[in-house]
């Protein structure tokens, strides 16, 4: 029987492609944890079956919306399967795997190097096993040292040392993989003016939503390996920069809950741009009181995300810097785009405008869809369909109120937007993506992982 298993199993690796492979392995791990969370001894009161399907869902695609409370609705070993959940859906379906290969063998097969490939988008200066080596070792340093820091800031505040612990892992692992989950109802509202927490969520959350591309690229900058970095680690810190920098100041002058309000406004209005594009989804201001055109600014946040190959959802910098560029140089008139000086290639623009056509008409369909059945403002309606897609987890308080064709419409976009609209579109219509894949690997000097 196990044999059979077995030549099944290799039969789907030989014959399926990378991306299709790749919605499976996910849609395994979503489909394990729905079937832990509905075990009774996991929960502290009845939940149904749709709403286990939902957090499940939303741990493995790193959202953190949420249709009931955690914390009130499970054990801790509930907590746990939630926590293991988005911290396999943070570092990627493949990556454990591949790393036990390399840490065994010293060697990837060819099956999970192109299913890596098709998760984590690299330029050629990046090598395959360091990438995973760092993707690895990064994760436990940065969520070692998160937890620390947390167990600090909750015990200041007088928080009893065995939930202090719990709640500091919990919260590290969930803020380096931009997961979203937490053990407190209101987030970290209660938290708002606590420099230290608001810090430490900030620090991780951008650790892991800049990708593990600049963080192998830095480090192969340090020991010497490159003389200087590579063309997407740029514009991702460039654009990140801008991109936070105003979503910051905006808030910061034009929001009234944060103007009116008591404590460090810079502060509120930093964490709010900044839980908006790394896709983290934590909040310390109550989102559903923001003004419409700062609600409409977090979209934005939240459809453009962070960087390729990392823990955040989103478009990516990457990807609307292509878009830019295009435009840009349509309206100049040229016949080579470029960015910066650099030359694009044309393979990437064509992932770069595939990737935004796709994911702005999700956007609009699953609006369109949720409209028929929810009776929310059209605002918050799109507000929520942005942060499922963007597996960002912010919400102006509708999620616990969705109807159940409202919940399923949000499981599909979270789960399509960790997959990644692209890879899901491939799948959809059974495309091999193996060309895609080698005019990839053809790169320039001015070439953008997008």
């Amino acid at each position: 029987m196990l044999a059979k298993i077995k030549r099944i199993y290799l039969k789907l690796q030989v014959s399926s492609s990378p991306q299709i492979n790749l919605i499976w392995g996910f849609f395994l791990y979503v489909f394990i944890g729905f079937l832990l969370l509905n075990i009774p001894w996991f929960q502290t009161q009845d939940v149904s079956i749709l709403d286990n399907l939902f957090i499940a869902t939303s741990a493995v695609s790193t959202t953190g919306l949420v249709t009931i409370s955690v914390a009130d609705s499970y054990t801790f070993v509930g907590e746990l399967i939630v926590m293991c959940l988005f911290q396999l859906g943070g570092i990627g379906y493949m990556t454990l795997t591949t790393y036990y290969l390399l840490f065994t063998s010293n060697r990837i097969t060819r099956w999970h190097k192109k299913i890596m490939e098709t998760e984590f988008t690299m330029p050629s200066s990046i090598k395959m096993r360091d990438f995973i080596k760092s993707v690895i070792l990064f994760t436990l340093v940065m969520e070692v040292l998160g937890a620390i820091g947390f167990f600090i800031a909750f015990r200041m505040e007088g928080v009893a040392f065995s939930h202090a612990l719990w709640s500091s892992v919990f919260h590290s692992v969930s803020a380096f993989c931009t997961a979203g989950f937490s053990l407190y109802n209101s987030s970290f509202m209660e938290y708002q003016d606590n420099i230290l927490v608001s810090t430490i969520i900030s620090i991780l959350a951008i650790a892991g939503s800049v990708g593990f591309i600049l963080i192998t690229d830095v480090y192969y900058r340090m020991t010497g390996k490159s003389k200087h970095l590579n063309f997407t680690t740029k514009i991702v810190i460039w654009g990140f920069v801008i991109l936070l920098s105003l979503g910051t100041i905006i808030i910061y002058f034009y929001e009234p809950s944060v103007r009116g309000g008591e404590g460090n406004q810079l502060l509120k209005s930093f964490f709010q741009s900044m839980t908006a594009m790394t896709t983290v989804g934590f909040n310390t201001i109550d989102t559903g009181l923001l003004k419409l055109p700062i609600l409409l600014l977090v979209i934005f946040l939240m459809y453009v995300g962070a960087s390729p190959s990392g823990t955040a959802g989103g478009l990516k910098i990457t990807t609307l810097t292509a878009i830019l560029s295009i435009l840009k140089s349509r309206l100049a008139g040229d016949k080579v785009i470029t960015f910066m000086g650099r030359k694009i290639p044309f393979e990437r623009l064509y992932v770069a405008t595939s990737t935004f056509i796709l994911y702005t008409t999700l956007i609009f369909l699953g609006s369109f869809l949720l409209s028929f059945f929810e009776s929310a403002k059209f605002d918050q309606i799109l507000f929520e369909a942005a942060s499922a897609l963007g597996t960002v987890g912010l919400s102006t308080g509708i999620t616990g109120s969705l109807s159940v064709a409202g919940k399923i419409f949000i499981i599909a976009l979270m789960f399509i937007g960790r997959v990644g609209v692209l890879t899901f579109g491939f799948a959809l219509f059974a495309r091999s993506k193996d060309k895609l894949l080698k005019e990839v690997d053809q790169h320039e000097e001015g070439d953008l992982a997008v």
